[in-house]
């Protein structure tokens, strides 16, 4: 983590995107990763990521020492996008997968942090590969398998390459999209778009079943687990995860998740595994039982807002994409959540009282919902041409301010069952990002994108001050003792409050903050950012 000054220290962080998990000391991660794999002697972790469009070409693999936060190697030969990883067995070697812009499969190895070799990941009569995995006994065989392709690899060590051999199918053309290796490495399993599950002899290079023969899985084969125990874990596109037994792998057992599954894997003693989602849903279940118990959720996209109610420390709300969501910190679970669908909810308040949730939408209305039940208790109607953007609500509970797309700040008057317009003030040229009121309700505070932040005097409803900047401002909020104001924009700045200077520089997102916070307790700052990362900061 890189720190520019000592009163600012992030004290932890989590990401729905980022990747920071620690195993056994090392950490291997990419941009924006897609999936995690980890070897049997689990010394590293390996993910795939698609790198912004804004960054170099290059897709780099980067691996840390997860301890100290330091960055040991970078690994950068494919382009575009690593579209898969895989350890050996021993973790001597890393596999590696490029996307369709680069289509080269890497050997590296891992302690001299260098390629081995490298070669073409599937022939030019063939379409991409999309899976890779390496053999679950020795460090010198790999799979590849992607559309109508599938490929078994063998590395010699001597020259320094890899060979490649074509897997006979038959009459079948597949799309691979998941891939699971047996123990003892006779077979390997492939799951297909087409909703059956392909075994392969590793040996013989030839597909030796094609399950089910009738009745096909919806949606795709998403996820393959292969249990100890026996027989195989299907995960779908549908979100049904089945257990298959038998020679002709007859579903046994089935059970229905929410979203696609995206992944299946065994815990430590393997009897019971976890099974994630595309819709952020994580689940656990038992071999025995077969019946899904939810974990963990989050949201689907970026965290656009986060708010703690007045005094509690215990509950949060956060907004995202087609949702708003109550959090319980202690237990870190889902409280409440309010959906919305096909819009975006850019900002939330909850008021003084704590009896209403007050929401900013991108379709132009403000949404008011009661916190308790999710219940829609108001809605205003076009409240700015471009979207809301920000909100903010009086300690009175009888005033809302809400900034627009169009720049614009509009404050609205609150009764039991009336909403009016009371003043429109213009200052901004770009959409405003973020509004604060101070305690006594006289005086506020915006942020814009526009690269300023003005100080109201919302008695008189004209400008006290403006602060300019080369930045796009994401957040601001007071100091508890209102004689700073804290903003956080593209280049993570603290500002006085009386002289509009910056005081200190805090860098750790790897993307633009979109909100920041100060808990009731007034102990730390909670910043959340576009890259899905939450950093509480001392």
């Amino acid at each position: 983590m890189l720190l520019t000054a000592p009163s600012l220290k992030p004290l932890c962080v989590r990401g729905a995107q980022g990747c920071r998990e620690a195993w056994a000391g090392l950490l291997l991660t990419t941009f924006l990763p897609e999936n995690v794999v980890l070897p049997d002697p689990a010394s590293y972790i390996s993910c795939s990521a698609i790198p912004p469009f804004c960054f170099a070409p290059q897709a780099d693999i980067i691996l840390w020492d997860f301890p100290k936060q330091e960055l040991l190697a970078r690994l950068s030969l494919h382009e575009g996008k690593v579209e898969g990883l895989s350890f050996s067995p021993r973790g001597i070697y890393l596999v590696s997968l490029g996307g369709q812009d680069d289509g080269r499969v890497m050997v590296w190895d891992v302690s001299k942090r260098e390629v081995v070799c490298g070669s073409p990941a599937s022939p030019r009569s063939a379409g991409n590969a999309n899976v890779v995995m390496c053999s679950s006994c020795r460090d010198e065989m790999f799979v590849t398998a992607g559309n109508f392709t599938i490929r078994v690899w063998e590395l010699d060590t001597a020259t320094k390459k890899i060979h490649p051999s074509e897997c006979y199918a038959g009459q079948l053309r597949r799309i691979t999209v998941c891939v699971q290796m047996t123990d003892d490495d006779d077979d390997f399993y492939l799951g297909t778009t087409s909703g059956d599950v392909l075994k392969v002899n590793t040996s013989s290079k030839v597909v030796t079943a094609c399950v089910p023969q009738k009745k096909k899985f919806s949606m795709g084969v998403t996820a393959l687990l292969l249990p100890k125990t026996g027989g195989l874990i299907v995960g779908t596109g549908e979100g049904t995860v089945a257990l298959c037994t038998g020679s002709d792998f007859q579903v046994k057992k089935r059970m229905r998740v929410e979203g696609a599954v995206t992944s299946l894997t065994c815990r430590g003693r393997d009897d019971q595994f976890f099974i994630g989602t595309n819709k952020g849903q994580m689940y656990r279940s038992a071999y025995a039982t077969f019946k899904e118990e939810l974990v963990a959720v989050c949201h689907t996209g970026a965290v656009n807002d986060i708010v703690f109610p007045e005094g509690h420390s215990d509950l949060f709300v956060t907004c995202s994409t087609n949702d708003i969501r109550v959090w319980y910190t202690p237990e870190r679970l889902e409280r409440l959540r309010i959906t919305v669908p096909n819009v975006t909810c850019h900002a939330v308040e909850v008021t003084r009282d704590g009896m209403v949730i007050v929401s900013a939408w991108n379709d132009g209305k403000i949404r008011a919902f009661v916190p308790a039940t999710g219940e829609p208790m108001y809605e205003i109607n076009n409240a700015h041409n471009l979207g809301v953007t920000a909100i903010a609500a009086t300690s009175d509970c009888k005033q809302i301010i809400s900034g627009g797309g169009d720049g614009q700040v509009r404050i609205w008057n609150i009764g039991e069952k009336t909403q009016k317009l009371r003043e429109v003030l213009k200052e901004h040229r770009g959409a405003v990002s973020c509004i604060k009121i101070n305690k006594n309700d006289k005086e506020g505070v915006t942020a814009s994108l526009d690269g300023t932040c003005v100080i109201w005097d919302l008695v008189r409803y004209v400008r006290k001050q403006m602060i300019l900047d080369n930045t796009l401002f994401k957040c601001v909020c007071y100091h508890p003792g209102e004689y700073q104001i804290i903003t956080s924009g593209t280049d993570r700045k603290l500002w006085d409050y009386k002289e509009g200077t910056v005081t200190h520089v805090g860098v750790g997102h790897s993307g633009n903050i979109t909100r920041l916070k100060i808990c009731p307790a007034n102990k730390y700052i909670v910043s959340v950012s576009a890259d899905g990362a939450v950093l509480i900061w001392k």
